[in-house]
């Protein structure tokens, strides 16, 4: 008696132990079984040793003849085979000794006939149930393991060639291989001894499995998951005997069930038996072995046909087999729309009322039990929905359910509620198990007539251990362990189950219920996480990837359920619980599949969201452009040619659509695109925003943190696509029109930082300042390197080359063509692009960085033009330093200029040249300032304060000191500076180190004396006209006041005493005296353009810093400006 109560205090223990053994073991099967029929290695494809396996080893296996001829060569490649092979062999050895352990145990429960109850004994029951399943389930997967045999015989031969002597285990297990070739009717043989206490323990499953697997209708009839039925009861606890077995999976039951009676197939003459059997079989199509592989009805067909007398049997199931092809598929898409709906009401519920997990618990877990079990019966029959039998079509619909992420979301909702209300559940069973379950079990403790001593003690302790929780101090369950207590439960069961025992559990029965019902509280307090990865994981799908792909584009192409998207991202954190510590090999590439498919769910996700939100912005791209000024036009030309054709009534104008004409409708019902569009985003940002992390095999991932990758790939690429040149690759789109375009790709994304918690504000900044450098992070072109080639390379180049057809008005800030017809379209563009709006447009792109990299661009064209002037000036020096030296002898400089200018008036002079690239370099210069004054409007209307603060250093002691820290501070906000720093450190880099200070002085101050004696030139010049309503001339020799102001301030600066101020009074002194001789002069060439040549000196002194008017009245008379402005603004409207 002692020594069978011994032993039956360690059956809790082996039952434990060997169930997990052999879960580890079926992992290694299924790994070994994948590996050969996949990954073969690479010794069993060589074809000396394949060879010896088909002529030797397989020919009387597992017998061989160590001395044939065709093993030579694995004696030569021993080692190569025993590394290769070792792992798979010693599988083998392992299984066959968990075979033995689990022979012996269930015979040593045959001999102390075990009574089990599942309603009583439920962790006894359940382990032996799960140890017979996992058993059976092992037998039939070795026999299907292609190339066992040869792995065995190759790696046995190997080994007795390298030890001189065979494995001990070898003739054991090739033994055991030729038993389970027919695996079925070898453990049917086996099970008759165990059959005594298998088949009462599957008919214990009667009540539960029948009371478990209703069709939806009758789900709804018996109240089942309605949490408000009965209101008056909604506080307290469902009262059931069996708690345990509410939540316990349905599909775990099929397998007991079906599995235990093939091997004990002499039960089903019992009606209970039979009624399980058929219920089973009629609700599935196949039967899990382990994860991917499946029992078809064909197996079981086939082993009844086999079988002598059973051929009754094998009828039955081909019936069975009929009614589910025809009945299951619909039978289980309706208890999945039960389900949806069911969750949805829970989640519903413990969002707003979460005290209601306490009492509700159960409800939890039983609707997330038979939610799961749903989704793996559909993962097992989605590849039969083409399955033709018995003259009958499947329909591929009732296995294809486009609501299944909604169902699965659900799932996950109500998991976060509950790891959200832990301390709820967790604080209310603890109270219910000091206050009521201990009580309770004191009251039945005292109805036990007899109890031995050792179960008394067990007893006693379940009270002490309950009637102690209510000492947990501040709610600390996390250090509350009552594993113990559930597995001395366990041992309980093993103690009083047997036969001849002084205390039977089945004698108290209400003793073992509320027992039962104990444990289900107790794992309420300290095991919830176990509870909820049991009945809520779906790591079968890492075996089942291209379903999950499917269901996953299933879900993106139906747009209801993209709200739902982000379950399946979350599925890939499962995937690592189908790991086992038996097959660490595995480990990496289940981690690798769960990286993969989350990263792929997850930009998909984002692309969709980006798809969205792009679709909106080029529908409000397009509404904001009906607002343009220029939309007007078809109105406007509607109303005058109705008004023109009223008495032609046989004429229909159609009216052109109004701005806002899409959204009137008749009703709320009627959705146009955009509504669609936004209810899609709505959706998929609630997907991405549902949960803030995600950790898969160590990894965390951030869904808003992928979406904030793809927006800034998206806007940076819309950036590009909206900057591209247009397709006859002359022009590129306005500034302003890019500007518009953006900023109503910025709303939407603002619009959608407000659904998702999103910092849009740092994503712009990131963006736009990238877009503000030459390349972007990823080392493309960005707007301003763009912008800086369409404006420095292409439109300055072109405007530089065609300086005589086209001007810059200073009055329209602006390039105007000057051509009435044959306009080249760069000369249009020009005109359409260098104007303040365009170039204030394009300050709000690429803010100050990218609108001084294209002010120094525009800089670094005029070093050609200088290199030129600086040429012509050296070659006349020694003539040009008499004309300085004699500027107050006329009688000499008539002399010098003539040796200067050529004799005849229409060919070009070296002063000709000057003055053309002084002309470019006041065009450049001219744009240049317009760029820096379009940057200072926009930055005043930005940033008025600050701008403020910064301009006052202009007034302060830094001026003084002239310093170019704070001249290039003040330059970067587009305050107009003296010197142009840009242009200051241009020709300091190009120039600094070719000459002496004292020469390129001496060159600076000649260039000035050139020009002062060719400004006369500029009469002969046929367009050296005066503008007044463009305040320019038509050759823009206007902007020679823009080149010599900022050139000969940079030079004196550069080279010289900082004297820009003496030296342009002797420019004004020498510019005077030549200008002046030109009204000495009678002929009609010199007196047509004179007072338009007037004009530019006092262009030059209003333009100059330097100089002043009362400089200019003391060498030139300003009754001869007076009159030149009055002769040249006194025009004609038309001329305007």
């Amino acid at each position: 008696m002692a020594q069978n109560l011994q032993m039956q205090q360690r059956l809790a223990e082996k039952l434990i132990i060997l169930n997990e053994h052999a879960v580890g073991m079926l992992v290694r099967i299924y790994n070994i079984k994948r590996v050969l029929a996949e990954f073969r290695p690479e010794i069993l494809k060589d074809k000396a040793i394949q060879a010896a396996i088909e002529k030797v080893y397989l020919k009387k296996f597992p017998l061989y003849d160590s001395k044939a001829s065709q093993l030579t060569v694995v004696n030569q490649k021993k080692e190569d085979i025993l590394q290769a092979l070792s792992l798979f062999y010693l599988t083998f050895v392992e299984i066959l000794t968990l075979k033995d352990q689990i022979v012996e145990l269930l015979t040593t429960i045959d001999a102390l006939q075990f009574h089990f109850d599942i309603v009583l004994n439920f962790d006894l029951t359940k382990n032996y149930l799960e140890l017979v399943t996992s058993y059976i389930t092992l037998m039939i997967l070795i026999s299907q393991v292609d190339d066992r045999k040869a792995v065995l015989s190759l790696y046995n031969n190997a080994f007795e060639l390298k030890n001189s002597k065979s494995d001990p285990s070898y003739h054991r297990l090739g033994q055991m291989l030729i038993d389970y070739e027919a695996p079925l009717k070898k453990l049917t043989e086996e099970f008759v001894p165990h059959s005594r206490h298998v088949i009462p323990a599957l008919k214990s499953l009667h009540k539960i499995y029948t009371t478990r697997n209703l069709s939806a209708e009758e789900l709804r009839t018996y109240q089942v998951l309605a949490i408000f039925y009965d209101s008056s009861k909604m506080a307290n606890i469902p009262s059931t005997e069996m708690i345990q077995c509410e939540y316990l999976s349905l599909e775990t039951m099929e397998r007991w069930i079906v599995f235990g009676f093939l091997v004990c197939n002499q039960g089903l003459s019992d009606p209970s038996a039979v009624e399980l059997w058929k219920l089973a079989l009629q609700s599935n199509l196949c039967f899990t072995l382990y994860r991917t592989d499946m029992l078809l009805y064909s197996d079981i067909i086939n082993f009844f046909e086999n079988m002598k007398g059973q051929n009754k049997r094998a009828s039955e199931v081909k019936e069975f087999q009929i009614y589910s092809l025809q009945n299951s598929a619909i039978f289980h898409k309706e208890r999945r729309k039960f389900l949806r709906n069911s969750l949805r009401d829970l989640s519903l519920a413990f969002a707003e009322h979460p005290g209601l997990l306490g009492p509700k618990a159960l409800y939890v877990f039983q609707g997330l039990s038979l939610a799961r079990d749903e989704i793996l019966w559909l993962l097992r029959h989605i590849h039969l929905s083409t399955l033709k039998k018995q003259n009958m079509k499947i329909s591929p619909d009732d296995f294809t359910d486009r609501q299944l992420p909604e169902l699965i979301f659900y799932m996950e909702d109500i998991k976060v509620l509950v790891k959200k209300y832990k301390e709820v559940v967790q604080s209310y069973y603890s109270q219910y198990l000091s206050g009521y379950d201990s009580v309770l079990l004191q009251q039945l403790m005292s109805t036990i007539s007899l109890c031995p001593p050792d179960e008394l003690v067990l007893l006693n302790s379940f009270v002490e251990s309950l009637s102690g929780l209510q000492d947990i101090a501040g709610n600390d369950y996390n250090n509350v362990q009552l594993k113990g207590f559930r597995l001395d439960w366990f041992r309980f069961q093993a103690m009083t189950s047997g036969s001849k025992v002084d205390l039977e559990l089945k004698t108290v029965g209400e003793l073992a219920k509320h027992m039962n019902t104990v444990i289900f509280h107790t794992k309420m307090v300290d095991s919830l996480d176990e509870m909820l990865e049991e009945t809520t994981e779906l790591s079968i799908y890492c075996f089942h990837t291209p379903i999950l792909e499917h269901h996953f584009n299933q879900c993106m192409e139906f747009l209801p359920q993209h709200r739902y998207s982000l379950v399946f991202p979350l599925i890939c954190s499962h995937f690592m619980m189908a790991t086992h510590s038996h097959c660490p090999e595995e480990r990496m590439s289940i981690g690798n599949t769960s990286l993969k498919y989350i990263n792929w769910f997850l930009k998909h996700i984002c692309n969709e969201i980006v798809g969205v939100v792009t679709k909106i912005c080029a529908q409000n791209v397009e509404m904001d452009q009906k607002l343009l000024p220029s939309e007007a036009v078809p109105a406007l030309l509607y109303q005058q040619l109705k008004t023109k054709d009223k008495e032609k009534k046989d004429k229909k104008l159609q009216e052109p659509s109004k701005p806002g004409i899409e959204s009137i409708r008749k009703n709320r019902e009627q959705l146009s695109n955009l509504d669609k569009y936004y209810m899609a985003l709505t959706d998929l940002c609630y997907a991405i925003n549902y949960s803030p992390v995600i950790s898969v095999w160590d990894h965390c991932f951030i869904p808003q943190e992928f979406l904030l990758q793809t927006l800034e790939a998206m806007l940076t690429k819309v950036i590009a696509d909206l900057t591209q040149i247009v397709t006859d690759g002359k022009t590129v789109a306005k500034p302003k029109d890019v500007l518009c375009a953006i900023q109503s790709h910025l709303n939407i994304l603002q619009n959608v930082g407000n659904f998702v918690h999103l910092d849009i504000s740092r994503l712009l900044r990131k963006v736009l300042l990238e877009q503000s450098q030459p390349v972007d992070s990823n080392g493309e072109k960005t707007i301003t390197s763009k912008y800086k080639h369409w404006y420095v390379d292409v439109l300055m180049t072109h405007v530089l080359c065609n300086f005589e057809q086209m001007t810059y008005s200073p009055t329209r800030k602006s390039i105007i063509c000057l051509a009435q017809s044959h306009v080249d379209p760069l000369t249009t563009a020009a005109e359409d692009f260098i104007n303040i709006q365009e170039f204030r447009a394009l300050a709000e792109l690429i803010g100050p960085y990218g609108m001084k990299y294209v002010e120094d661009q525009m800089i670094y064209a005029i070093t050609a033009h200088f290199d030129e002037i600086k040429k012509l000036v050296k070659a006349r020096k020694d003539i040009l330093i008499q004309v300085r030296t004699n500027f107050d002898k006329p009688g000499i400089l008539d002399l010098v200029n003539q040796k200067l200018m050529t004799s005849h008036k229409n060919t070009q002079s070296d002063g000709d040249v000057l003055l053309s690239n002084l002309i470019k370099i006041g065009l450049i210069m001219a744009v240049h300032s317009l760029l820096k004054e379009a940057l200072n409007d926009v930055l005043t209307q930005r940033i008025p304060y600050l701008l403020g603060a910064i301009q006052e250093f202009q007034d302060w002691e830094f001026q003084n000191n002239k310093s170019l820290l704070v001249t290039d501070l003040l330059s970067s906000i587009g305050v107009k500076c003296p010197v142009d720093p840009s242009l200051l450190r241009r020709l300091q880099s190009v120039y600094a180190s070719t000459e002496s200070n004292k020469d390129d002085y001496d060159t600076a101050c000649l260039l000035l004396v050139f020009l002062a004696i060719s400004l006369p030139r500029l009469v002969y010049w046929d367009q050296t006209i005066f503008k007044a309503s463009l305040d320019a001339h038509f050759n823009s020799s206007h902007c020679i006041a823009y080149g010599l102001s900022q050139v000969s301030g940079a030079l004196f600066s550069l080279y010289g005493p900082d004297d820009a101020g003496v030296r342009l009074k002797e420019f004004l002194n020498l510019a005077s005296s030549s200008l002046l001789q030109l009204s000495q002069q009678n002929d009609k060439d010199s007196a047509r353009n004179r007072e338009s040549v007037y004009l530019i000196l006092d262009q030059i002194v209003k333009e100059s810093t330097f100089l002043t008017m009362d400089q200019l009245e003391s060498c030139f008379p300003y009754v001869l400006l007076r009159n030149a402005y009055h002769g040249l603004y006194k025009v004609t409207p038309s001329e305007l």
